[in-house]
């Protein structure tokens, strides 16, 4: 008798936007997808500017999550080009999930985005995040209006700080992913430099030690990255900020809060790396710097020629 070949199971791979309203926890979400830190978190709304690439195995499925920043109505350039970089991350996408922050339930952004799947006659799943905070009764009667909306398959029920509910949700995208082979290596977590990756590592650290304003008008480049011989990596950044008074901020009295920030921002790339990283920050003053089409690249946002 002839021997029988042993049957495998075909490969999937295909993409996954995440989208939602801005702190609806989809940079947390991806992390936990991923298994490794590769988008950044801040308790701050709009702390992903652009897409964010990330790359997670489940079974003989490759799934390419891609973290885009929250949707809302802009007002400001940075702002509208965050958006279409939101909604053109979606567009190509093989699945689609809506991450709505279970504590706000049903906000005027989510009713955007509702609006903006409806008008592209585009289907999703819906996360409900943050239930571990959330009474049982107020979820069912959130999952029940979203379901009668019409677009929706799924919802989950999770929470992106816990873990509790991600493994569930990762095994039942992995099998809606089309058949196909993997597009990156398996022990690739991400798509952006690590150039990139690490501006956005030490902008977090910036987001988190200075007020709530400022932030928003400053932006981080990696200007040099250099492999040393010893194994080491000496890295340069510049801090851009739009105003003059601005630069002392985020300096702080003696340089103690650039010097603090860099200390933190060292300690996540050296952990993320596996070697010693050897950081410098520079600040720099750029007041036009929110209307450059060179730092909108930079960040990997298309520049929005009508402004807002």
């Amino acid at each position: 008798m002839a021997e029988q070949e042993a049957e495998t199971s075909p490969t999937r791979c295909g993409y996954v936007a995440l989208v939602g309203a801005p702190n609806a926890g989809k940079s947390t979400l991806l992390n936990q997808l991923v298994g490794a830190k590769i988008a950044i978190v801040t308790p701050k709304v709009q702390t992903t500017r652009a897409r964010v690439t990330a790359i997670a195995i489940e079974g003989d499925s490759q799934i390419i999550f891609v973290d885009t920043p929250g949707i809302f109505k802009p007002s400001r350039r940075l702002e509208k080009a965050m958006v279409d970089a939101a909604w053109s991350g979606a567009e190509d996408a093989d699945r689609i999930v809506l991450i709505i922050d279970a504590v706000k339930g049903i906000s005027a952004d989510v009713e955007r985005i509702i609006a903006g799947l409806e008008k592209n006659h585009r289907r999703a799943h819906v996360i409900l995040n943050k239930v571990d905070i959330v009474k049982r009764d107020s979820l069912l009667g959130l999952a029940q209006a979203l379901s009668e909306r019409g677009i929706f398959d799924e919802i989950y029920m999770i929470s992106a700080l816990t873990g509790d509910g991600v493994n569930d949700l990762r095994e039942a995208l992995a099998k809606e992913m089309p058949e196909g082979p993997w597009l990156y290596p398996e022990d690739q977590l991400a798509l952006a430099p690590m150039r990139q990756l690490a501006a956005e590592v030490t902008r977090e650290k910036l987001f988190m030690r200075l007020n709530q304003e400022l932030p928003y008008s400053l932006t981080v480049e990696t200007e040099s990255w250099e492999e040393r011989k010893d194994g080491s990596v000496k890295i340069q950044q510049v801090v851009y900020v739009s105003r003059a008074n601005h630069k002392p901020i985020v300096l702080g009295k003696g340089g103690q809060t650039i010097k603090k920030v860099g200390e933190l921002a060292r300690a996540d790339l050296e952990e993320s790396l596996g070697c010693r990283v050897h950081l410098f920050l520079f600040v720099k003053v750029r007041e036009k710097w929110l209307d450059d089409p060179e730092r909108y690249r930079e960040m990997g946002l298309d520049f929005p020629k009508d402004g807002a």
